[in-house]
C-alpha cells in the first residue's frame, strides 16, 4: 500500500491525466487567471474510483482507458442531449452517420420520426444507423432564456426560523411568513419575501441546526407547519390534550422572545409531532382527499422512499448506513416488508410532506395576491446530508466515497469540505438528470422564484475523497448545458425566476453563460470593487443589472455591525482572527470609511453631520440602501435584521459550538428578540423600507 500512496503523491502521469480528461475529471485548477495548480495523483484516481472507473495503478489506468476510448468511439450519441429552442440541432445528431433513422418518443407519448420541431419537454430519441448499431439518448427541448423578473423590485431577505409571531411555536412557521409576505406586499411595496432552504431536516436530537445539510431537497420540513392551520385541526378529537400542547407552545415562545433563549428546533417538532399525530387522525374530506391523492401520484415513488425513510429512521435512528443490512437498499425485499409493516408510519410522513407542500402554496398565494411579482423566493442547498433520506433513496446517482467543498482560496488556505455527497455526472446523464428535474418541478411548485446555492456546482464541484483534507480534492465536471436546459425548462413551466449565487472564485466564462441563460447572478456590497484596477468600490453604475444586490447575506455580518466594526470584536472573542485584531480592526474601519464616503460624494449620505463610521447607523444603513437602487440591479434585496438593528450573524462559518448557528431570532441593536408583530410596527424598518419603495423605479 506504501508504493500505491507514492505513485499517487505527486501530479496525474500523461496516461491518467488522459483517463481523467475524458471523465471529466480535472488534475489541475486555476484560482486566479495567472495561477494554475495541480491536483494530486490521489485525488484524481479517488474521484474515478467514485465515477466507477478502477485507476489503481498504471496497468489499470492503460485498461480503463482503452476501455473509455473504445467506447467513445463506438457510442452513436451522448445519454443525453439539449436542443435550445432557436438555436442549431445539437452536434451530435449532425455527426450521425448518413442513412441514420431517428424516431422519438416525446414527453407527451407521441412517436415522431424526426427531432425537429419538437416541443418543448424531455423526449425519448433512439438512432437506427445503417450499420446496425442504435443508440437512445434523452432530449431537452429548452427555451432560450429562463423567465425574467416582472420589472425592477425590491424584496425582504430572512431566515424563517428567525421570524417569530406571537402564534408561532418557538420558532418562526409558514403563517408567519404569509404574514410577512402581505404585510410587505401590501403596506410597503415589496415584490418578494426570501428565505433559507425549508428542505425536510435529519431528525434526532440534537438535529444539525443548518438548512443547508438536508436530509431531503426534494420534500420540505414539516417543522415549518403552522399546526392550527390544518383544516383538520378543529376537527381532532382529543382536544384537551391539543390544548395542553398549545399552552407548552407559549411557553417555548416565551423563552424565545421573552427570555432571550435560542431557538429549539428540537423542541419546537417534538411539540408539533405530537399535536399532528393527534390532527392526521381525523380522516381527510373528499375534496382534500382528492387532492392528497394526487399529490401522492405525482410524487409517485419518490415520496413512498421519502416517507419510508422517515419511519424507518424512527426505529433505527437518522443514518441509513447503521441500517440492519438489508433495510440499507431501498429496493430490497428487507425494505418492502418494512414498508409494509410500517405503513402507518410511511403514511404519516407522507401527509405530512402534502401538508408542508399546500402551507408552502398557500404562503406563494398570499404573496402574489398582496401585488408581489415574484412572491417567496426559496432557496436550493447545494446538497444533502450523507445518512439522509435522498442518500438513501438515490444512491445509485451518488458518488460513495467523497464529499463536495471547496479548494484553498484567498479567504481560506486549507479549503473547505462540506461533508455532502455528489451526485454523480455519468449516472445523472444516462437517466436523463431525472432526480435533478424532478427536484426543481418539487420546488416549483411553490416558489416564485429560486435561489440556488454556489450555482457553480452545475458546472463542476470540487470532490473531497473521504478522509483527506480539502487541499487533496478535485474538480468533476457536469453537463452544465443539460442542467442549464432542464432549469430553463422548469422554470419556464413555472413561471418564476432563478437568482443564483454565484460568490467568490467563479470558473472564467460560467457569469457569462448564466447571464446568457437569463439566470441573475448574486451581488453583495462589501465585495464589489474593482479588483481588476485601483480596488476601490465599484461606483453604482458599472454593476451588473442582472443581478439581486444586497448589503449583506446570513453568512456576514449585519450592516450595523459592518459598519461599526463589531464584527471583528466578535470574531476576536471567539479566536477566529487570523492576525491581530489591531490589523483587522483598522482594516474594517478603513473599509467602512471608504464606502461611506463614496455614499457621501455622490449626495446619498450628509458626511457633514456624520460622526465616526455607525455613529448615526439608521441613516448609513438608508444610505446604503439608496446606493443599492443607484445600481442598475434587476432586484435589490434588504436583510430584514438590518431594519431592526441587529448585530448578530445567523451564521458564523467556521464555527461550530463556539456560536450559535441558525438558533437566533431577529433581536433589535440590543439583542432584544423582535416578534413579527412589533417588528411590523417598526418605525426604523418603516423608514428603511419608504427608501426602497420610492426609490425602487430607476
Amino acid at each position: 500500500m506504501a508504493a500505491a500512496h507514492d505513485e499517487h503523491a505527486g501530479p496525474p502521469a500523461p496516461e491518467l491525466a488522459r483517463l481523467a480528461e475524458l471523465h471529466g475529471v480535472a488534475t489541475s485548477y486555476s484560482p486566479a487567471p495567472d495561477r494554475t495548480v495541480p491536483v494530486p495523483a490521489s485525488a484524481v484516481v479517488a474521484a474515478l474510483a467514485a465515477l466507477g472507473v478502477d485507476a489503481d495503478g498504471p496497468d489499470a489506468v492503460r485498461a480503463a482507458l482503452a476501455d473509455r476510448e473504445r467506447e467513445l468511439r463506438a457510442r452513436l450519441l451522448p445519454p443525453t442531449l439539449v436542443q435550445w429552442a432557436g438555436a442549431e440541432p445539437p452536434t451530435a445528431l449532425a455527426d450521425l452517420p448518413a442513412g441514420t433513422r431517428l424516431q422519438v418518443r416525446t414527453e407527451d407519448g407521441e412517436d415522431r420520426e424526426t427531432a425537429a420541431g419538437l416541443p418543448l419537454g424531455v423526449h425519448r430519441l433512439t438512432a437506427l444507423a445503417p450499420d446496425g448499431r442504435t443508440a437512445t439518448a434523452h432530449l431537452v427541448v429548452a427555451p432560450d432564456r429562463l423567465p425574467a423578473p416582472p420589472g425592477r423590485s425590491y424584496g425582504l431577505l430572512v431566515q424563517l426560523y428567525s421570524l417569530l409571531s406571537r402564534r408561532s411555536w418557538g420558532m418562526g412557521d409558514l403563517g408567519d411568513l404569509a404574514e410577512l409576505a402581505g404585510w410587505a406586499g401590501r403596506t410597503a411595496g415589496a415584490g418578494f419575501v426570501q428565505v433559507n432552504p425549508l428542505h425536510a431536516a435529519v431528525p434526532g436530537a440534537p438535529t444539525d441546526p443548518s438548512p443547508y445539510r438536508p436530509s431531503s431537497r426534494r420534500f420540505p420540513d414539516p417543522v415549518h407547519l403552522r399546526v392550527e392551520d390544518v383544516p383538520e385541526f378543529p376537527y381532532a378529537e382529543d382536544q384537551d390534550r391539543l390544548r395542553g400542547l398549545l399552552e407548552r407552545a407559549d411557553r417555548l415562545r416565551a423563552t424565545v422572545l421573552d427570555k432571550g433563549a435560542l431557538i429549539d428546533r428540537d423542541a419546537v417538532w417534538e411539540l408539533k409531532r405530537e399535536a399532528l399525530e393527534i390532527v392526521l387522525r381525523v380522516p381527510l374530506p373528499p375534496g382534500r382527499q382528492a387532492a392528497y391523492d394526487a399529490f401522492r401520484a405525482a410524487h409517485g415513488q419518490a415520496l413512498e422512499d421519502h416517507a419510508t425513510w422517515y419511519a424507518l429512521a424512527e426505529i433505527h435512528g437518522s443514518d441509513w448506513h447503521g441500517w440492519p443490512a438489508g433495510l440499507r437498499d431501498p429496493r430490497s425485499a428487507e425494505t418492502a416488508r418494512a414498508r409494509t409493516d410500517l405503513a402507518d408510519r410511511v403514511a404519516f410522513h407522507a401527509r405530512l410532506a402534502w401538508l408542508t407542500d399546500g402551507q408552502l402554496r398557500a404562503a406563494q398565494r398570499a404573496a402574489r395576491e398582496a401585488g408581489m411579482p415574484v412572491g417567496i423566493v426559496h432557496d436550493l442547498a447545494v446538497g444533502v446530508h450523507p445518512g439522509g433520506a435522498d442518500a438513501w433513496a438515490q444512491q445509485d446517482v451518488f458518488a460513495a466515497g467523497t464529499s463536495i467543498g471547496a479548494p484553498p482560496d484567498a479567504f481560506n488556505a486549507r479549503g473547505q469540505d462540506w461533508g455532502l455527497p455528489p451526485w454523480r455526472p455519468d449516472r445523472l446523464a444516462a437517466c436523463g438528470h431525472a432526480p435533478y428535474r424532478d427536484l426543481l418541478r418539487a420546488l416549483f411548485r411553490y416558489a416564485g422564484a429560486l435561489r440556488i446555492d454556489h450555482v457553480m456546482g452545475l458546472f463542476r464541484l470540487w470532490w473531497v475523497p473521504q478522509g483527506s483534507p480539502p487541499t487533496e480534492g478535485t474538480y468533476v465536471r457536469y453537463d452544465a448545458d443539460a442542467m442549464l436546459a432542464l432549469l430553463a425548462l422548469e422554470a419556464t413551466r413555472a413561471g418564476a425566476v432563478v437568482i443564483g449565487e454565484d460568490l467568490g472564485t467563479v470558473e472564467p466564462g460560467v457569469r457569462e453563460t448564466l447571464q446568457r441563460r437569463g439566470l441573475l447572478g448574486t451581488s453583495v456590497l462589501w465585495f464589489e470593487r474593482d479588483w481588476e484596477g485601483d480596488g476601490h468600490p465599484l461606483p453604482p453604475e458599472r454593476w451588473r443589472a442582472d443581478c439581486l444586490a444586497t448589503a449583506t447575506t446570513h453568512d456576514l455580518p449585519p450592516t450595523a455591525a459592518r459598519l461599526t466594526g463589531e464584527h471583528v470584536d466578535l470574531r476576536d472573542r471567539l479566536g477566529l482572527l487570523t492576525r491581530p485584531a489591531v490589523e483587522e480592526r483598522a482594516e474594517a474601519t478603513a473599509d467602512a470609511a471608504e464606502w461611506l464616503a463614496l455614499l457621501g460624494s455622490l449626495g446619498l449620505l450628509d458626511l457633514t453631520a456624520a460622526g465616526p463610521p455607525g455613529s448615526d447607523e439608521e441613516e448609513e444603513i438608508r444610505a446604503v440602501h439608496r446606493f443599492l437602487l443607484r445600481t442598475p440591479a434587476r432586484l435589490i434585496g434588504v436583510w430584514l435584521p438590518d431594519g431592526v438593528g441587529d448585530r448578530r450573524p445567523q451564521n458564523l462559518p467556521g464555527t461550530w459550538d463556539q456560536y450559535p448557528n441558525w438558533r437566533l431570532p431577529i433581536a433589535d441593536h440590543d439583542g432584544r428578540p423582535v416578534p413579527l408583530e412589533e417588528l411590523v410596527a417598526s418605525q426604523r424598518l418603516r423608514g428603511l423600507l419608504e427608501v426602497l419603495r420610492e426609490g425602487k423605479t430607476p
